[in-house]
């Protein structure tokens, strides 16, 4: 059973207020439309919250793509993904959909069913993106909820013998974009199948954060490979150990999604996964994604 949320509210000298979401993972901010112009205090507060608690959720907007691109360029620069519904070849957008949703039998976004494994967004990159914002547009009544877990508060919560075994080390990341339903496998259980040409980048166990500098775990079930410096059966034993760690429910916030609904996460901190959903069942989600300052 998932921690439930405090209904403690704390008031922001910016003019809103928080809410936490589950067991200090994340927070709702109370108190803003985004539709109208924030000033500039007003979203350095939301970056400084963001910053703090790893995750936040701001409910009942009513975003337009510009809207959400407009308040996302103040988090920093921005992803380029290809236009699917645009209409024009080679067309770029700073926003995508997650959606299930066919049209004249094509998706019209990305992701469309079925469980996602929790992974840090672009992990096989040198650079992975700073954070990102999805807005619930269409969604299920049941399933399909988003699960974040806060891996600042599970290095800090690691038992000894595991801190010391990770310490130093850094493990090998993958992205098999030709694997049907990547995000739903573990990388170790296709470890043999994966081609050696995929997107890869070997990344720090333990991450320090740019600004705080304080210590998180940077490894994922979906897509580290590897222990670097193991030999496999050592290395493998490693990793589930974390994984399994790194998942308990003590480090999760799920989040069920209502219409309207924005949240914007710590990539650098925060993993998140996806739970399975009737098929049949419409699901839009939209997304933009703010990349890491020195990627852009």
């Amino acid at each position: 059973m998932l921690p439930v949320a405090s209904q403690t509210i704390s008031h922001s000298a910016a003019g809103f207020a928080l809410r936490p979401l589950a067991s200090d993972v994340g927070v709702e901010v109370l108190g803003l439309d985004l539709w109208r112009a924030l000033d500039r205090g007003t979203f350095k507060a939301v970056r400084d919250v963001c910053q703090t608690h790893g995750v936040i959720l701001i409910r009942g907007q009513s975003l337009t793509e510009e809207k959400q691109v407009a308040f996302a360029r103040n988090f920093g620069p921005l992803a380029s993904v290809p236009n699917r519904n645009s209409g024009q070849a080679n067309a770029r957008s700073s926003a995508s959909l997650i959606s299930n949703v066919r049209d004249q039998g094509r998706l019209i976004g990305s992701l469309g069913c079925g469980p996602l494994l929790f992974h840090f967004d672009e992990c096989y990159a040198e650079r992975p993106c700073k954070s990102a914002l999805l807005y619930g547009i269409e969604v299920p009544g049941e399933g399909g909820e988003t699960i974040f877990a806060d891996m600042r508060r599970a290095y800090e919560a690691l038992p000894p013998d595991l801190a010391h075994a990770i310490e130093g080390r850094h493990a090998l990341n993958v992205f098999d974009v030709e694997e049907e339903g990547h995000y739903g496998k573990s990388a170790i259980d296709l470890y043999s199948t994966i081609p050696a040409d995929v997107k890869r980048f070997s990344h720090p166990i333990v991450r320090s954060d740019p600004v705080s500098g304080r210590k998180s775990l940077f490894v994922n079930r979906c897509m580290t490979l590897c222990v670097e410096g193991m030999e496999r059966s050592e290395s493998d034993a490693l990793l589930l150990r974390l994984f399994e760690h790194q998942e308990q429910v003590c480090f999760q916030y799920a989040h069920r999604w209502r219409v309207g609904d924005l949240i914007m996460w710590d990539n650098r901190r925060t993993l998140h996964a996806r739970r399975d959903f009737p098929s049949w069942k419409r699901r839009i989600l939209r997304r933009v994604t703010v990349l890491d300052d020195a990627a852009a």
